[in-house]
């Protein structure tokens, strides 16, 4: 028998019998299982179309987004956490612990699964404009009114260098707008609430605005933005 036949035959019996690791293949992020692994995070379905929030961002925009990048992060995060006590735990409480710990490689995975499932839940179709309620106030006496706080939420978002988020928080002296680079979010310190976020990662905008960075957080925050989620996200007195 020939020898290279002799090999395929061989390694082809070494793969047939071999066990494979479940995270190594078919894992699905959006099911949150595959054969053998059961997975703590799971991609939600967006909260609207993929079309839904056009023209602002295109359909091609969130395909890619939710269903390549967010998605990658979960099947990570996942892949980090399998066999460990954290297997089981929230995003949150993985957040927090990698955090701590100064586990980058998790930090930024399970970081980047909270920031995208609450940037998702910021936006609506035909949302945007200015908010009202308890939220209205708050704004008008921690910014001085609406403008006061757009001028520092698109400030926060422009000014970030490289990939980042700009963030509306409530702490215990107010509201106040702050800006994150790469996963970091408010769950890196103790007294934050997150309330809203824009994510400024060149993919969450550069086809349908380029580098016209600017541009897309005015087309967010005058058309997307879903004040009602926001305000609904404040502490009940």
């Amino acid at each position: 028998m020939p020898m290279s036949l002799l090999l395929l035959l061989t390694c082809s019996t070494v793969l047939a019998f071999s066990p494979i690791r479940a995270n190594s293949i078919f894992v699905s992020a959006r099911t949150g299982e595959s054969a053998g692994l059961k997975m703590a995070l799971k991609l939600e379905d967006l909260p609207y179309g993929y079309n839904a929030l056009e023209p602002h961002i295109g359909e091609k925009t969130l395909r890619i987004h939710h269903g390549k990048h967010h998605a990658r992060y979960v099947t990570v995060a996942n892949e980090l956490v399998q066999g460990t006590d954290m297997e089981g735990d929230d995003v949150v409480t993985l957040i927090k612990k990698a955090h701590r710990a100064q586990n980058t490689a998790l930090f930024n995975n399970a970081g980047q699964v909270f920031n995208h499932d609450f940037y998702w839940k910021s936006m609506k179709p035909n949302g945007g404009g200015r908010p009202t309620g308890r939220l209205a106030e708050l704004i008008e006496r921690d910014f001085g009114g609406y403008d006061g706080f757009r001028a520092a939420f698109v400030k926060a978002a422009t000014t970030a260098f490289g990939s980042g988020w700009a963030w509306l928080v409530l702490t215990p002296q107010g509201l106040r707008v702050t800006q994150t680079i790469g996963a970091g979010n408010p769950h890196m310190e103790a007294d934050q609430v997150p309330l809203l976020t824009v994510d400024v990662w060149e993919h969450a905008y550069y086809l349908d605005f380029q580098n016209l960075r600017p541009t897309y957080v005015d087309a967010f925050l005058d058309h997307l933005v879903d004040w009602d989620a926001v305000a609904a996200r404040l502490p009940h007195d």
